[in-house]
């Protein structure tokens, strides 16, 4: 049963930012757009209309390209140049698959997933999704501000300034608060506000490395090699980094993240046209191309050059002499601060829609505002690094229960009880589910791998 003025579940906003009584008529102007725009033909001239409605997408590729994955592709693009170009895209690409099949799932049903794992599923496993995803937003602030806050103090030094690493914090923690706290008004206006201010972050960071390839250049036939070779390298250790990148391109944080977002915004049915768009133009295409810029400037410089690096920050000084400090030390910089700072806010967002879902409490208000602060215990990852062993559990925790979540969507993409007559059947179907399997598979061995690397 639907609600005649939103046309939505009842069910799908309790406990989201409420549709305000101003915000009924957008939504319903909202769904007699995108019917205009889905009856366009060819698919190009849906393009534009689509483009106005992307959102979510943004926030998933905000929520990938954080420290983890800066460091992660640094490294990589020093050891192997050009060779690995193809990993990222593939990771990413499975991972489409999955969040096509959760998007579909909360479209067209409306209902919140924590609920859906819970009484579908188990409720020992709606249990165990929250708190995996919790425990992750808390520990992986810390790297957010210990590599954010290093990289603006080296911005800073270019210009002669010298920033104490407090301030430098406390400035992080505002700003972050800032923006995340405006999801959390009642308003599809401010959650739409909030979703542009993440889009022109994450267009800036792609513009910053960008501008260093073409001070670089590009080695057009290395670039084929690398995107459509599928070379993995020989040694343990190559192997085990090319399955940690294809098991870790998606974290389960995104699981949780993404079907919220979409009923933040109260997406319906009506919206599985912009959906699609929206995975594919706002959270494949700036991750596949940030990570692919960072990699070919780093192979350009850091492999052709046997410069070994430990970071980003040792990075952008050794692309200094080459492309200059502006490009360098600063635009470089900047498009990894961009990486950090965006990731900071979605930590905390997450951690504020976790904590609503277990314990009860409506996105807005003085219990929300609490709730995303937990992520921010992460602040003090600018001072010192955490014990060996927390980093090290915590990712044993994420990387276990990310292939349990896709696992358990799977099992939702299939259940004749949960989509009915919406199940995905015929070729089509048969086509998915292979993806889905295989997304499963990549996963479970990427974790196998990274776990058994700490140990």
């Amino acid at each position: 049963m639907t609600d005649p003025k939103t046309g939505e579940s009842p069910r799908a906003g309790r406990g989201l930012p409420m549709i305000a009584a101003r915000d009924v008529e957008d939504l319903r102007a909202e769904r007699e757009y995108l019917r205009g725009v889905d009856a366009r033909r060819p698919f190009f001239r849906r393009f534009p209309g689509y483009w106005k409605l992307t959102g979510p997408g943004w926030m998933q590729s905000a929520m990938t390209l954080g420290a983890g994955t800066a460091g992660s592709t640094i490294l990589a693009a020093a050891a192997y140049g050009y060779r690995l170009l193809w990993v990222q895209p593939v990771a990413m690409a499975l991972g489409i698959a999955v969040f096509a099949a959760i998007g579909r799932q909360t479209l067209i049903t409306g209902r919140r997933p924590y609920e859906v794992f819970k009484t579908d599923l188990h409720p020992l496993l709606a249990a165990f999704w929250g708190i995996t995803v919790l425990i992750s937003s808390i520990v992986f602030q810390f790297p957010q501000y210990a590599l954010g806050t290093d990289v603006l103090r080296d911005i800073l030094a270019v210009a002669g300034i010298g920033a104490p690493k407090a301030l430098i914090a406390v400035f992080f923690l505002v700003g972050s608060t800032a923006i995340c706290w405006s999801y959390g008004r009642g308003s599809r206006k401010a959650i739409r506000g909030f979703e542009r201010i993440l889009k022109y972050i994450l267009l800036f960071m792609v513009a910053a490395f960008a501008l260093v390839v073409v001070k670089t250049g590009i080695n057009g036939r290395e670039l084929v090699k690398g995107l459509f070779g599928f070379s993995i390298p020989e040694s343990r250790e190559g192997i085990a980094l090319v399955l940690g990148q294809l098991g870790a391109a998606v974290g389960v944080n995104m699981t949780f993240l993404y079907p919220y977002s979409m009923l933040s915004r109260r997406w319906g049915r009506d919206h599985l046209g912009v959906k699609s768009f929206d995975l594919g133009v706002s959270m494949f295409l700036p991750f596949v191309l940030a990570t692919g810029f960072v990699t070919i400037a780093c192979a350009n410089t850091l492999y052709a050059h046997g410069i070994k690096v430990r970071g980003a920050v040792d990075a952008a000084h050794a692309l200094a002499p080459v492309v200059g400090p502006t490009l360098g030390r600063v635009v470089f910089s900047l498009g990894i601060l961009s990486m950090c700072f965006t990731t900071m806010v979605l930590e905390m967002l997450i951690a504020g829609f976790v904590l609503s879902e277990m314990l009860g409490f409506a996105l807005h208000g003085r219990a929300y505002k609490a709730a995303t602060m937990t992520a921010n215990i992460g602040v003090l990852g600018a001072f010192a690094a955490l014990p060996f062993w927390v980093p090290v559990a915590a990712s044993s925790l994420n990387l276990v229960m990310l292939p349990v979540a896709y696992l358990a969507f799977f099992i939702l993409h299939n259940k004749r009880s949960y989509l009915g007559g919406d199940l995905v059947r015929g070729v089509k179907g048969v086509v998915w589910n292979a993806l889905l399997v295989l997304a499963i598979l990549v996963v479970t061995a990427g974790a196998v791998v990274k776990i058994a690397s700490f140990f």
